[in-house]
Parts: structure tokens; sequence; C-alpha cells
């Protein structure tokens, strides 16, 4: 489309007034020039997958990001999971233009657990964790306190300088409805566009089982 487009401005130069020609291509210019920060899982990505599935994707500087899992199965299951971000003493600047979409087909009929992170920006910070404790099938009796789930997580803050009031900013985050259509079992999901953002999931599950019938 850039192609095409030269010899139309080309032509309309011969039209319009210098001085209007002359802005026109220093707002164009300006725009060339804009920092823009743009991530984006569309088409068919992931559309079917099964299992555990992490995805980190950032555009930008300084984003920090961590999918943590902890699983345990067994007759005294215990399962944690921790992590802590911090970033200190980085300068950045926020971008023009930031965008983080799912859109397309991606995750239709997917299953399982799927921990996603997606930034666009600068200093933002992403985080999920899970923790799943299961007592094994036919156990008849586990102490709560052996049968735990626990985890830690903290996303950091760190300050990020702004462009000028001047500058015109857009930003978006969203999931498209035909995305993530049919998905079953634990999603997780941080977007983030901008600047030192901090968003976390914790999902906690702890679960005794029955024994089996007639046991």
């Amino acid at each position: 489309m850039r192609i095409r487009a030269t010899p139309l401005l080309a032509a309309l130069a011969l039209l319009l007034p210098g001085a209007a020609v002359h802005a026109q291509a220093t707002d164009e210019y300006a725009a060339m020039l804009e920092y823009l920060a743009r991530t984006s899982i569309d088409d068919g990505a992931f559309s079917g997958a099964s299992g555990a599935i992490a995805v980190n994707m950032a555009a930008g500087d300084f984003n920090q990001q961590a999918n943590a899992r902890g699983i345990a199965v067994g007759g005294h299951a215990a399962a944690s999971a921790g992590a802590l971000q911090r970033s200190h003493a980085d300068v950045g600047q926020a971008p023009d233009h930031a965008t983080a979409v799912i859109s397309g087909n991606a995750f239709q009929g997917a299953s399982g657990l799927a921990s996603i992170n997606q930034a666009s920006g600068t200093g933002n910070a992403e985080l999920n964790a899970i923790t799943v404790a299961l007592a094994e099938r036919g156990i008849r009796e586990t102490p709560d306190a052996q049968l735990a789930s626990m985890d830690f997580a903290s996303a950091g803050v760190q300050a990020i300088s702004e462009p000028g009031a001047a500058r015109t900013q857009t930003r978006r985050v969203g999931v498209e409805r035909s995305a993530l259509q049919g998905f079953g079992g634990i999603l997780q999901l941080n977007q983030a566009a901008g600047a030192g953002n901090a968003t976390e999931n914790r999902v906690l599950i702890s679960v005794q089982q029955g024994p089996p019938p007639g046991f």
C-alpha cells in the first residue's frame, strides 16, 4: 500500500499550494518517527493445542514476564511456586502507540493450562503463578497440613518517563470475539500496553480425592 500511495502523493503535489504540501510532508515524516510497540497473537496460533501452554510476548524496553507453576500428586502432596520481579534505575520512554491484541482464531478449541503474558511498551511487569496439589486416588486420609498449595507472586512497578502532553498517544489491549472460542481448562491472561503497568494472576488448587467405589 505504501508503494501505491507514492505516485498519488506526487500527483497531488502539483495541485496543492506549496505551504500545504510542506505541512503534509512534515506530518508524514513526524508519523514515521513515532515510537510504535505492538504484539499480536492471531490467525490460528495455538488453535487445537492441548496440555501446558506458556507464552511470553513483549515489544519495547525493560518489560518483565514470568510463568511459574508447581504441581504435585501423591499421598502427601504439597506444591509451591514463587516469583519476585524487580527493576531499579531503568530509564525509558513510553511508546506513542502501543497495542497488545489476541485475534483471529487464536487458541480456538485449545485445552489444558494456558498462561499468557502479552506486553507492549516500557517497564511493564506481568506474572502468572499457579500451584496444584492433588492427593492420590485411594488414599483414605491425608492431613490438611500435608495437602497444601502455596504460591508467592509479586510484579514490581518502576518509574518510566512519559512523553510530553503535546504528543498524541494511543493504547489498546483486547481479545477479539473470534479468539479463544471453545477453550477448556485454566486460562491465565495478562495484557498491558503503555508504561509502568503491573499485572498478575494467581491460582491455587488443593484437592483430596476420595477412595474409589468399593475401596
